[in-house]
């Protein structure tokens, strides 16, 4: 009998304090936070990512630029030059493109099948009769909603000469998530190729260097 009115008394004692914490349960808030973190994690991370995104590109920007003003500089000074082979200074196309790609491979690799056939990096160096003659556009290919690079040389003028420097680099979104928003050329038949465009641009007249 004992046993008996024990048990119930622990029973009661237990539904008790279950009645009690039913309440509690229902006020519980404690899934609000979990909640609200889920409405906001996509816009948090995309936030987190464009700026990520923004900072890698603005430092190949950086990098790109750079490239050109020491290329260029080189070329204006008779470092470089591109008209007699016999010459220490002669650079051909590819091996300009070389020495491009070892300016920006802090950030940036260039494989020997980028040097030779471009498909992100394209360098453009020609002279002209005036500064006012020097391209400061770039087309685009209709088609494809590409950029045209199909104008670009490689012709450095002599000593005293006009010339002008310029790389284009597709500068590839690294996130999925970010390319619809981050690209600045989108091509329209495989969007999964739409790319951030870096375009660096430097015009000098060379120094009377001996040819």
């Amino acid at each position: 009998m004992f046993n008996r009115l024990k048990n119930k008394s622990e029973i009661g004692k237990k539904t008790s304090r279950l009645r009690r914490l039913f309440p509690r349960l229902v006020r519980s808030d404690d899934g609000a936070a979990a909640l609200e973190f889920a409405l906001l994690a996509l816009p948090y991370f995309m936030i987190i990512f464009a700026i990520f995104e923004t900072f890698i590109a603005f430092t190949g920007e950086q990098i790109v630029g750079g490239a050109v003003d020491t290329l260029a500089r080189r070329l204006r000074t008779g470092q470089i030059t591109a008209t007699d082979t016999t010459k220490t200074t002669y650079l051909s196309e590819s091996q300009f493109r070389q020495a491009f790609c070892d300016e920006i491979a802090i950030l940036m690799k260039c494989s020997g099948t980028e040097v030779a056939t471009p498909t992100k990096l394209f360098i453009d160096v020609q002279s002209a009769a005036s500064f006012a003659d020097i391209s400061t556009s770039i087309g685009n290919d209709v088609s494809t909603g590409d950029v045209d690079t199909s104008t670009f040389a490689y012709a450095p003028g002599g000593p005293g000469t006009i010339n002008m420097v310029r790389a284009v680099y597709k500068w590839e979104v690294m996130l999925d998530l970010m390319r619809p928003y981050f690209s600045t050329v989108k091509i329209a038949s495989d969007p999964s190729k739409s790319y951030f465009l870096i375009m660096e641009t430097t015009a000098y007249k060379n120094e009377p260097f001996p040819e």
